[in-house]
């Protein structure tokens, strides 16, 4: 790109010449006339030359010049040229910067789509193949927390929890003693009873991140989306471990095996597989 631009500057700096101008055909012929042509160069119709002595036009003195014949080149013309000894040239006519770069466009759009490609897999994490990973929302620590103190009553089961966040807390204090936490929790009720805020509030007591991820997120159109999607949700809480990954709606994907029409095959099937192993 940087060298069209440099060749299309070069192009007006060569055709600003201050020692060449545009003359008409009959200015020309007054010239040839008198002797004044020194050597001419035919591009189709077009016509550039150098003259003998400099000639004053429009208050400039010029010993270039440029037209364009009223009609082809004609063996009469040639004659003439000869007959004043003119030194004649001929070139073939070059494509102008518009064509070259209508011819370029396809191209460059070419290039350019596919920077574009690397540059939103390499600055956007590879969007464009992320339908694999998981969409788990994750609080950190460092954010607000939220404690047993702001969930109104389920005292229950913010006793049967408690256990649960000591083990968060201090997990050597309980292999020391030959304790295991439990490898998950379920939280059953209606919607609104506040499953979500119970698990946000242990995380919150226990100072440990929080994984948060809806059931009906793991199933995509895509065949073992799912499945993909949960191991790479336990490969981050691996990372942050010890952590907690609560999974909203679980219903939208735990069910009887074998219950969908695909049997195991079922997208569902292999994301409920890929939970429980």
């Amino acid at each position: 790109m940087l060298f069209i631009l440099f060749l299309m500057a070069a192009s007006l700096v060569r055709n600003n010449d201050p020692a060449s101008a545009e003359i008409t055909y009959t200015e020309f012929r007054a010239q040839l006339s008198a002797g004044n042509v020194h050597q001419v160069t035919v591009t189709d119709r077009d016509i550039e030359g150098e003259l003998r002595a400099p000639v004053i036009k429009a208050d400039q003195e010029i010993t270039r010049f440029q037209l364009t014949l009223p009609g082809e080149m004609t063996d009469g013309l040639i004659e003439d040229l000869e007959a004043e000894d003119v030194i004649i040239d001929a070139e073939t006519s070059q494509p102008g910067w518009g064509t070259l770069l209508l011819s370029a466009l396809p191209w460059l759009l070419f290039i350019a789509f596919w920077i574009w490609i690397f540059r939103t897999m390499q600055g956007g994490g590879n969007r464009a193949f992320q339908f694999g990973r998981s969409k788990a929302k994750l609080i950190s620590p460092d954010t607000p927390k939220v404690t047993f103190a702001d969930v109104a009553g389920a005292d229950e089961a913010k006793q049967e929890l408690e256990e649960i966040i000591q083990f968060l807390k201090d997990p050597s204090k309980f292999s020391r003693l030959g304790g295991r936490l439990p490898t998950g929790v379920l939280l059953v009720g209606p919607p609104g009873t506040g499953k979500t805020l119970l698990a946000r509030a242990v995380a919150g007591e226990a100072g440990r991140p929080f994984f948060q991820m809806s059931g009906s997120d793991f199933v995509e159109m895509f065949v073992g989306v799912g499945a993909s999607r949960v191991r790479d949700l336990f490969e981050q809480g691996k990372e942050q471990a010890p952590c907690i990954i609560f999974v909203d709606e679980i219903d939208a994907v735990g069910r009887h095996r074998g219950a969908g029409l695909g049997g195991g095959h079922d997208e569902r099937e292999q994301t409920l597989n890929a939970l429980l192993v």
